[in-house]
């Protein structure tokens, strides 16, 4: 990689860190499309390009989340129960998601998945919305149903899953600041099986570049978690003293032009 490069991906992991750590999201999702142009200028193949960066993505999301952790953990936060209940889904969905159904997507249709599940997320942090509590967390069996859903999809986008858990877990009565805290912890688990699943579904992979295991480019996830380790715990910090409803709708419209790029990479892989 080139300093450029370097540089880049050190900047997109402060950042990533910072809003895992203040907003409880992974972070993964505003990285793939700076790694996409890191890795269009590394020469890589265009057919894995797309799948790197996300499984690269969510590969970092171990660190800043398991840094986000410690940091809301220290002011009891995190709803540890909850946690647990919800987690074995999750593995599951992020192993399946992960391995078959992530190596069976075209770059094409990821693509496109990607720049949609983008777009709703920029809609929900934009307007900052909330659903109304309706009801209490279900049983074991829905509880493990959630999950795996929940890991399913966020392992297609590289996400920690913080947009689909925390609505959830507010309108089953979570109070607001555990919902975001616990997303750190459920995000972990999210990322170490998707992670797990996508070297397992690619290792075999004729095309992938030197330093991959698997669809995980580890020169870069180095450059990301070097930095984003240090600001995830800065980023909690921050959460207690800034107007997060604000920084939200500011983060929404970056989505949204990221979600645009996404949208053109799609585009670009169908060929019109």
């Amino acid at each position: 990689m080139s300093l450029n490069d370097i540089l880049l991906l050190l900047v997109c992991g402060g950042i990533s860190g910072f809003l895992a750590g203040l907003l409880g999201i992974g972070g993964g999702m505003i990285l793939v499309p700076f790694m996409i142009i890191v890795f269009n200028h590394l020469n890589f193949e265009q057919s894995i390009i797309v799948h790197m960066a996300i499984a690269t993505g969510m590969a970092t999301i171990l660190f800043t989340s398991a840094s986000a952790i410690l940091a809301h953990h220290k002011h009891n936060s995190i709803d540890w129960n909850l946690i647990v209940a919800l987690s074995p889904g999750m593995i599951v969905g992020g192993l399946i998601g992960g391995s078959e159904l992530f190596e069976a997507l075209q770059t094409s249709w990821l693509s496109l998945f990607f720049a949609i599940f983008i777009v709703y997320s920029s809609i929900q942090m934009f307007f900052n919305k909330k659903p109304h509590a309706g009801r209490e967390l279900p049983g074991p069996i829905g509880l493990f149903s959630f999950g795996s859903l929940a890991g399913i999809i966020s392992s297609l986008v590289g996400a920690g899953g913080a947009f689909i858990t925390v609505p959830f877990m507010l309108w089953c009565n979570v109070k607001p600041h555990i919902a975001m805290a616990s997303s750190s912890g459920l995000g972990f688990f999210i990322a170490a099986a998707a992670t797990a699943g996508y070297m397992y579904g690619s290792w075999d992979h004729p095309n992938l570049p030197n330093g991959s295991l698997g669809y995980v480019y580890l020169p870069a996830l180095a450059c990301i978690v070097v930095i984003s380790i240090f600001t995830a715990p800065l980023g909690a910090k921050m959460a207690r003293k800034l107007n997060v409803a604000q920084l939200k709708r500011v983060f929404g419209v970056l989505l949204f032009f990221l979600a645009g790029f996404m949208l053109n990479e799609s585009r670009k892989a169908f060929g019109f």
